[in-house]
């Protein structure tokens, strides 16, 4: 079946503009042109794994393939363990310039906070990434700060019944035996940014006014138990640092002035 998400000679971000609204959400919009978009060599492709914490949980696995980032979610994340199939559903392609995303999706869709998991580089293990694709057998090698090594992405057969704008989206990601597998947790082993070398918190308490904050908690229906614990530990964070920059009022200055000298 083919894989109608990305086409060379399409428009293969059609999809990812027709989702957002970008006079309210801070991810790129994919129409600005940087030089990194021009062809280069399969050596120097980029790849990245955004941890999102949205409505729930996920990790979104991003590769370079013409122009844009090929991108898949996993729900339960990579794996180094040759023996897990982990599910990672064929998401819509992202402009090139998302690949270095971190911060707060205020609303809308996706709304939530994202972190730059892992970058790095990837090489197809195939001559035609195209081809590998529309088989649904894509072989490829990351080297990353957290991901190494060679991977595959299998894409599974539809379910009886399955809408027709989901069909050829299930897929499982794989990671070969090799000299970078094995059986540690990733994911919890090392669950920070690579890039704030913060977790879902910081980022939330550095990027958010306390607004939003406690706006977010209370709407939009009930949020997971996750994102309550980030955005209780955020709004410490944002009053701690409120606390500790804002000068003392002048009542506590004069009352300064005036205390007694210690010692005497």
């Amino acid at each position: 079946m083919a894989d109608s998400l990305h086409s060379k000679h399409g428009m293969p971000l059609d999809e990812y503009r027709r989702k957002r609204n970008f006079a309210k959400t801070p991810e790129p919009s994919g129409e600005r042109k940087p030089e990194s978009r021009t062809p280069r060599k399969p050596e120097t492709l980029y790849f990245c794994v955004q941890k999102h914490l949205a409505s729930r949980l996920h990790y979104d696995l991003r590769l370079e393939h013409d122009g844009v980032l090929l991108s898949w979610a996993v729900p339960r994340g990579p794996s180094l363990d040759h023996r897990d199939k982990h599910m990672a559903v064929r998401t819509e392609d992202h402009p090139y310039d998302y690949g270095e995303f971190e911060g707060v999706i205020p609303e809308g869709y996706g709304a939530g906070v994202v972190m730059l998991w892992d970058s790095g580089t990837w090489q197809p293990e195939a001559d035609d990434v195209d081809a590998a694709l529309e088989k649904g057998d894509l072989k490829f090698t990351l080297d990353g700060y957290k991901l190494k090594g060679s991977w595959v992405l299998v894409r599974t057969r539809d379910r009886p019944g399955t809408a027709a704008a989901q069909r050829g989206r299930s897929w499982l990601l794989i990671k070969h035996r090799d000299h970078w597998s094995g059986a540690l947790d990733i994911t919890t082993f090392a669950p920070l940014s690579v890039k704030s070398e913060g977790d879902f918190d910081d980022i939330l308490a550095a990027e958010m006014p306390a607004l939003w904050v406690a706006a977010r908690a209370g709407t939009g229906g009930a949020p997971n138990k996750l994102l309550r614990e980030v955005v209780a530990k955020a709004a410490s964070k944002i009053a701690e640092r409120e606390r500790t920059t804002q000068p003392p009022a002048s009542g506590q200055r004069r009352a300064a002035k005036r205390k007694p000298p210690q010692g005497r």
